[in-house]
């Protein structure tokens, strides 16, 4: 071997000169030998060289892409939790992945400014029907065309069974078989960049799947009991013993974005990634990944419950630099708003304008006070994050599969308020989050679902019947006789989409379109124009929120009402009143036909205002000249 030539300190990594290099933490096992499979031949077993803090390696000549091999540990045959590849799932051999294999075509892509978010995301299995990153490329123009710009990918690192959610990964180097091999995700990352769309993965660094996982038979120290976690073992990120535990994390996402040219990471549940050290966990892997990207642009976005923004604050004021968070409250008040129900987790928001106008303005509702369903105080001040720190949704793979039956928000509330939610979210301040098939106003459902062994199956089902439960609607006993069970092949098939919607479904698809089109063409909607924003109560289910701009004409007010019309002579409100020498014309109305609407009328008129139920509208400033100033051009 002329030289070696490592990426990452862990795995298989084939060099330059054909051979391939095998590393391994394994600081407990006596004796570790490296397996080599070759179909019709016995296996090769090779002693490895130990190296100090319990590392293992050797390099093999003549092994290169694809081969199968595992590691003996103490004379038991065990996958490389390293693996970059288990093309037979996880109790099979790993695979040896040559990532340079693959040609990329993408050597133009920048990667996608941060005023273009807008997010996209995407379960594969359920994406399609055929369920893989082939089939899911055909699909890309279509939502490239729609104005979709980043597409967050659920978890695909393998996992036991036939489909799944991604969370319970137990192979975080592998992307799973069931979606095709390394190359097909590779070459879906490709064709997205080719339209400009940036891809950005879900990844799960606070806990380890509960079947197939390998990594104690290497080392205890993988895992803490220090902690609480509430699906399973803690990981162990900050004991003196645990330096390779933490090395294989902190290098997971750097490899995520240097072998699959990925454009950023979602980092699952954070609030469970527990570690004192002087530098947390998700600070070295931030940092190795934007050290991966080189110089292009990184998206880091964190789903945090207690809501603490120290995640999304400067590496020098003492946060951890990551660049968003999943804002929970917005969707919470947009539940309520839509669909009336205020129980569970949703008990603290009632969805009236106020919380509306205080999301567009400080994105988290909950800073800081008490937060009765859990007794206790939630949030942290926000004070000086750009909006762009908050992604705001009405839908998330969560939140619809919470539904019990896996309804989509829509099919709990009127045509007309959706179409008014859906404005606001795609046009207030904050980066716009889709889940997959809303752009089209997908009917099918998205139930929770994970193909287990008999045993941990009647488990989970067990287990997501007493979540569900907290919802008294719910926990009715003919509800929950009807509850989808996670493990049933059907619950699984009802969740894909069914893309046929996507042509009948124009009406939706170009509600969308023309929300996105608005919001990226329009320099007050843009991030960096966000900050300027202010709101007030116009009705009991109505407000307005006014987007300012250096220049009078670039100014805009989002009228949005959830009740019944508003029909009033005036509003003793400055922020309706339009700049000196202008009167508002509408710009656009979620009432317009082409979206299924009936029409809309003037909406501050000569008489006043006539604020339509169950819709929202934007109106621009323009220059007063006698003429209609709400005819809509």
């Amino acid at each position: 071997m002329s030289r070696l030539d490592r990426h990452l300190p862990i795995g298989a990594e084939v060099q330059p000169d054909g051979s391939t290099h095998f590393r391994v933490w394994a600081p407990e096992p006596k004796e570790v030998l490296l397996v080599i499979e070759r179909c019709g031949d016995p296996p090769t077993e090779i002693a490895m060289t130990a190296e100090p803090d319990g590392y293992y390696s050797a390099t093999v000549d003549g092994v290169g892409h694809g081969q199968r091999y595992r590691f003996k540990l103490d004379g038991e045959l065990t996958a490389d939790p390293a693996s970059r590849f288990q093309p037979e799932g996880p109790f099979g051999p790993s695979q040896v992945i040559d990532p340079d294999q693959y040609r990329w075509s993408d050597q133009e892509w920048r990667g996608l400014p941060p005023e273009r978010r807008v997010v996209y995301e995407m379960h594969v299995g359920t994406f399609t029907p055929e369920g893989t990153w082939r089939a899911a490329i055909e699909k890309l123009p279509m939502l490239s065309n729609l104005g979709i710009s980043m597409i967050e990918v659920m978890p695909v690192s393998e996992f036991p069974g036939r489909f799944g959610w991604g969370y319970d990964g137990v192979f975080p180097y592998a992307p799973t078989r069931l979606y095709g091999d390394p190359d097909d995700f590779r070459a879906f990352v490709d064709a997205a960049h080719a339209l400009g769309t940036a891809v950005i993965l879900d990844v799960v660094y606070n806990h380890l799947g509960p079947d197939g996982c390998v990594f104690s038979r290497y080392s205890q120290q993988y895992f803490t009991d220090r902690y609480e976690n509430e699906w399973g073992d803690a990981l162990n990120f900050d004991a003196a013993a645990a330096s390779g535990a933490r090395e294989y994390w902190a290098w997971n996402g750097a490899y995520w974005i240097s072998e699959f040219h990925l454009d950023g990471l979602r980092l699952d549940a954070t609030q469970s990634v527990h570690d004192e050290s002087d530098e947390h966990i998700l600070m070295s892997i931030a940092a190795r990944a934007r050290d991966a990207a080189a110089g292009r642009p990184l998206y880091v976005v964190a789903e945090n419950e207690p809501q603490d923004v120290r995640l999304v604050g400067s590496i020098e004021d003492g946060g951890y630099g990551l660049d968003a968070l999943w804002n929970d409250d917005f969707h919470h008040s947009a539940v309520v708003a839509l669909t009336g129900r205020h129980e569970a987790y949703y008990s603290d928001h009632t969805g009236a304008p106020q919380e509306f106008v205080s999301a567009a303005k400080y994105g988290y509702l909950f800073q800081g006070q008490r937060y009765a369903w859990q007794k206790q105080a939630r949030g942290t001040r926000t004070r000086g994050l750009k909006p762009a720190a908050f992604v705001n949704f009405i839908e998330n793979h969560d939140q619809i599969a919470n539904s019990g039956d896996g309804s989509r928000v829509r099919a709990r509330t009127s045509p007309g308020s959706y179409r008014a939610m859906t404005a606001l979210m795609l046009l207030m301040p904050g980066t716009p989050m889709l889940f997959q098939g809303q752009e089209f106003g997908a009917t099918t459902p998205f139930l929770y679902f994970a193909d287990h062994n008999p045993t941990l199956a009647a488990a989970v089902r067990k287990g997501r019947a007493e979540f569900v439960k907290q919802f008294p609607t719910i926990a009715t006993q003919e509800m929950m006789s009807r509850l989808p069970a996670p493990d049933a092949e059907e619950t699984f098939r009802i969740s894909k989409l069914d893309w046929a919607e996507f042509d009948r479904h124009e009406n939706w698809r170009r509600l969308h379109a023309d929300l996105i089109a608005l919001r990226l063409r329009t320099p007050a909607f843009a991030p960096a124009a966000q900050a300027d924003v202010d709101g007030a109560v116009l009705g009991p289910a109505a407000f307005a929120v006014r987007f300012f701009s250096d220049r009078d004409e670039g100014e805009r007010l989002l009228v949005v009402n959830f009740g019944v019309d508003l029909v009033k002579p005036s509003f003793a409100e400055p922020l309706l009143a339009p700049p000196s020498g202008f009167s508002w014309r509408l710009e656009w109305s979620s009432e317009a036909p082409e979206y299924g609407g009936g029409g809309t009328p003037a909406v501050a008129g000569a008489d006043g205002w006539n604020v339509l139920g169950h819709a929202a509208t934007v109106l621009r400033p323009e220059k007063s000249d006698g003429r209609n100033a709400n005819a809509r051009r």
